[in-house]
């Protein structure tokens, strides 16, 4: 059982899901500075070269929520072992690529390996680690792996591209995916899962597939008609789970109101903290003129800030003070950087750095206690769906925020006609930053008025089996 993993073993258990949990979310953002040098070496047009962004969002965010349940029923270590031999696999077929189409083909086969081993990853943790502190202090763990994952794989992305070729944002992949499949091999063993017996609704994953992976692309590409149809699948899909004997994503769990709560904040958060990193990566070139390395370092201090708090004292303020306050509290610190941004000057160490450090912190505490709460009184049976649950809220939150960001600064920026580019420029995205606080405001009253202030004590779930280090089933 869970209770009797050694420390040691646990630990090193917990090491490598996180490793692997960061190779994937880090993929989301490495290639983005070298899509100019990608576009020069393979022929992209400027339309086709935005497919190498979005073919990896709308394999790994369409298929998050079907890859939770199939580990719920087949065994989470199964499904993490086949999705991070997948990634690994198209990772290498992607720096081997010599032709546009292939690298977007190999783009894709990553997300859905992505979307396999990650969806999983928290329904494992919060199994191994069933005491509140332990669980809280694993839960920060991961937490830093997904709030400072998009800003290492732009700094990876930026010192690969300029000391080597965009080639190497692929293949350092490689070496992590291998030692990750062979540690996991030894430090996690089987857990049974429900069978698939136990039902798998494939009309609906097709449903919900299809919806997230519409959806994902409408909103990245701005095409206001596939974004009705997405809103047609998941009604459908909706409907769908209220019928079916063996649902996909058991209706129940938004009857669990932290559940409900953190995944709409989710949403709200990830859609202003995620567009902020895209727009503050433009700022950083366009505005203050850095090239892709000092682009990447640039990040820095975020990630940095972010491992600090969340791996260092979240825990423990959260045992503290609960969930709920620590969550509103990081939030707000997030709003303040992100206002100051709108104010922002042309230098880093006076108008951007500060304004880093603030939201690094404020995140590095905000987002252990969501995910915390999202998973906290959901029963064991159902820890891989809602684990992939929350994983698809951050995609879609992703999805509408680097969309709305774009649009909001680029809008700005062609109505300043006549004015200096550079300051068009800088203008459009002060609006957006504000536009970020404004998503991130209202995530805060969404939580303040949804969310409890303590989560109610979760109720002793039937024997289910559960993910165990090797040589402690």
């Amino acid at each position: 059982m869970a209770e009797n993993h050694p420390t040691r073993s646990r630990g090193l258990a917990l090491a490598v899901l996180c490793a692997a949990s960061l190779m994937v979310v880090l993929d989301s953002s490495i290639v983005a500075v070298a899509l100019p040098a990608i576009q020069a070496d393979l022929g992209f047009t400027p339309a086709g070269l935005s497919w190498v962004f979005t073919a990896y969002l709308v394999a790994f965010g369409g298929l998050l929520l079907i890859s939770g349940r199939l580990g719920d029923l087949i065994g989470r270590r199964r499904v993490f072992l086949g999705g991070l031999s997948l990634f690994t696999a198209a990772s290498l077929a992607g720096g081997l690529a010599t032709d546009a189409g292939v690298l977007v083909v190999a783009r894709f086969v990553q997300g859905i390996g992505g979307a396999l081993a990650s969806a999983v990853v928290l329904g494992m943790i919060v199994t191994m680690y069933p005491e509140p502190r332990a669980r809280a202090r694993a839960i920060g763990v991961y937490s830093f792996t997904q709030a400072a994952g998009a800003s290492i794989g732009l700094i990876a992305g930026g010192a690969l591209t300029q000391a080597l070729s965009w080639h190497w944002t692929f293949y350092v992949n490689l070496p992590i995916g291998v030692a990750a499949l062979l540690l996991a091999v030894r430090v996690v063993s089987p857990d049974r899962g429900t069978g698939l017996r136990a039902g798998l609704d494939v009309l609906g994953a097709l449903l919900v597939t299809a919806a997230v992976m519409l959806g994902v692309y409408a909103i990245s590409a701005a095409v206001w008609s596939a974004l009705a149809a997405a809103a047609v699948l998941l009604a459908a899909f909706v409907v769908r789970q209220a019928k079916a004997r063996t649902p996909l994503l058991p209706l129940r769990l938004f009857r669990i109101r932290a559940v409900a709560g953190a995944n709409v904040v989710m949403v709200l958060m990830v859609a202003g903290m995620l567009g902020f990193q895209f727009v503050t990566a433009l700022y950083l070139q366009q505005v203050l003129g850095l090239d892709a390395l000092n682009t990447g370092v640039a990040f820095l201090p975020v990630p940095l800030v972010i491992a600090v708090a969340s791996l260092g004292f979240a825990d423990k303020i959260t045992a503290r003070f609960g969930p709920r306050a620590v969550l509103l509290a990081g939030l707000g610190l997030v709003i303040v950087g992100l206002l100051l941004l709108t104010r922002a000057s042309d230098s880093y160490f006076a108008g951007i750095l500060p304004p880093l450090l603030l939201m690094g912190l404020g995140a590095g505490v905000a987002i252990p206690a969501l995910m915390g709460l999202a998973m906290a009184d959901v029963p064991a049976a159902d820890a891989g769906v809602a684990s992939g649950l929350i994983n698809t809220t951050q995609q879609v939150g992703a999805a509408v925020g680097t969309a709305v960001l774009a649009a909001v600064a680029a809008s700005r920026t062609a109505s300043l006609a006549g004015v200096d580019h550079r300051e068009a420029l800088a203008s459009g995205f002060r609006l957006a930053y504000g536009v970020s606080a404004g998503f991130l405001l209202a995530a805060v009253t969404l939580g303040g008025l949804v969310l409890s202030r303590r989560p109610r004590p979760a109720t002793a779930p039937a024997p289910q089996p559960e993910v165990c280090v090797a040589g402690q089933a």
